[in-house]
């Protein structure tokens, strides 16, 4: 039979129930010298078999005796054993369906209904995606979000000179994980300080090797700025020749007096502003939100937001017409939504900003990622992450967009999309940059030159779409360390060209 099934030249699925080892062999030897491609499942023929039977790890030999893909053809009550087969190599799985068990015949007894059926595979593919890689253990985007709040890290309390040695009692440890963590501590102490240290000051990476290069003047052929938040602003500008910074406001933040958290006098340069996306209350803001109550409120919240870029036009008279950059909405916890349903987000979108005066600003609605991190947890993102959505939308509203190369990187990581034609796509949509590199599907933020991004094919794409439009480096982080983070990415930048 086997010699007859070969003669087709169609891959065979072999199960192996009620087979010995030497059953197995013998015809795995057959198939590989008639030259045919084959799988073989390992099988219990019982009905239904019991759980002590089904024998799941005889399945890393399987595949060794087969050399080649191995499944589970499984009798057994329910969907957990092949669930679990997934997750032992297992390639092709076979269970029995029925629309009826009480139907006759022994089969129907011990089979699955359509919607168990749905749901096994549901489970199937969620343990494949939580597979991995063998490889080097990495920290995730949402450990690292949360690692910055749960951990600890090693501050100094009392002031130091540079040159002067770090003792170990002078360092304590304390929340949040924002500096060197407290298991480095034998590598930290007895190094020459690099820097000045005044007392409940953070260690970083740095301290064990090079201080960080930060230089007064770098040279862009477009307008670029750095992130700040208000306690940082002098701190991190200070010496600097940049042309705007970014506000990145958090819900505190509209509550905090302007004329307290700023320099009396005119400042320099100009500035924009990007949106809290969570409010107070754990209110993430969605202008496309289908409850009317929530979505009255992002609209509240977002006028709060147009307030104060209103009045940081005091402080900063150079511009008159500042970036809003704003997370519009759109999200789900569960699942993608489809195309069709999408649209009338995008419709709930634009309606909820016709509601609102944005003639102070120039709106930038951010490209987003297809997960976002929520609260250390992971969503699903709907709007603003296709590009033909995005244009559509541009085009019918005139509204601006916001390109995050590292939210829309991992877009076309995900869906398999072409980063230059994404790019050409979007980039005449654009008011304003977010500059930062990523990797995979949800590694955002990343270092410049750390990830997936061709940033010498992002410089040509720039220059000829979207010329003369305004860029930070949105690293992750990048603002520790006296701005360390965003010092390294603004020297590659300037190496490439930009």
């Amino acid at each position: 039979m086997l010699e007859a099934a070969a003669t087709t030249g169609k891959p065979l699925i072999l199960s192996t129930g009620m087979s010995t080892e030497a059953d197995i062999n013998s015809a795995v030897a057959l198939l590989r010298r008639l030259g045919v491609p084959f799988a073989l499942l390992h099988c219990n023929s019982t009905y239904p078999t019991p759980y002590k039977d089904v024998n799941l790890s005889y399945l890393p030999r399987l595949k060794q005796l087969a050399g080649t893909l191995v499944g589970y053809s499984g009798h057994e009550r329910g969907i957990a054993i092949p669930v679990a087969a997934v997750a032992l190599g297992a390639r092709i799985i076979e269970k029995h369906i029925t629309v009826d068990r009480d139907m006759e015949g022994n089969d129907h007894k011990v089979s699955l209904l359509p919607e168990e059926f749905a749901e096994m595979v549901r489970q199937i593919r969620a343990v494949e995606e939580s597979m991995g890689q063998a490889s080097e253990r990495e920290l995730t985007q949402g450990e690292l979000i949360n690692r910055e709040n749960l951990a600890k890290s090693m501050v100094i309390t009392q002031a130091l000179p540079k040159g002067a040695t770090i003792r170990r009692e002078m360092i304590t440890v304390k929340s949040p994980g924002q500096g060197l963590q407290p298991n480095r501590i034998d590598e930290l102490v007895g190094r020459l300080a690099q820097r000045d240290f005044q007392p409940g000051d953070l260690f970083f990476e740095s301290d064990l090797s090079q201080a960080s290069a930060r230089q007064s003047r770098y040279r862009f052929s477009r307008p670029f700025g750095i992130p700040v938040r208000y306690h940082d602003y002098q701190r991190l500008t200070e010496g600097l020749e940049l042309d705007f910074v970014e506000f990145h406001l958090s819900y505190h933040d509209l509550k905090v007096p302007l004329a307290e958290a700023l320099p009396s006098e005119p400042q320099p340069i100009g500035f924009a502003v990007h949106s809290p996306e969570l409010f107070a209350g754990d209110h993430i803001l969605d202008l496309a939100s289908a409850d009317p109550a929530y979505r009255r409120h992002s609209i509240g919240e977002l006028r709060r937001v147009l307030a104060i870029a209103a009045e940081l036009r005091r402080f900063f008279p150079k511009t008159q017409r500042p970036v809003l950059v704003l997370n519009a909405g759109g999200w789900s916890q569960q699942s993608f939504l489809p195309a069709a349903e999408r649209a009338a987000l995008y419709e709930r979108v634009a309606e909820s900003l016709a509601e609102i005066d944005l003639s102070p600003v120039e709106l930038g609605i951010q490209t987003m990622p297809p997960f976002p991190w929520h609260f250390g947890g992971q969503s699903h993102h709907n709007l603003f992450v296709d590009p033909e959505e995005i244009r559509s939308f541009c085009e019918r509203t005139g509204h601006k967009i916001c390109l995050d190369i590292s939210h829309s990187m991992m877009a076309c990581n995900y869906y398999q999309w072409d980063f230059r034609q994404f790019l050409e796509t979007v980039l005449p949509f654009s008011v304003h940059l977010h500059v930062v590199d990523a990797k995979g599907i949800d590694g955002e933020g990343v270092q410049i030159g750390e990830g997936d991004v061709d940033f010498r094919e992002l410089k040509v794409a720039l220059d000829q779409y979207a010329p003369g439009v305004q860029f930070i480096p949105e690293v992750w982080q990048g603002h520790k360390n006296q701005g360390e983070g965003f010092w390294k990415a603004l020297a590659f930048l300037e190496g490439v060209g930009f």
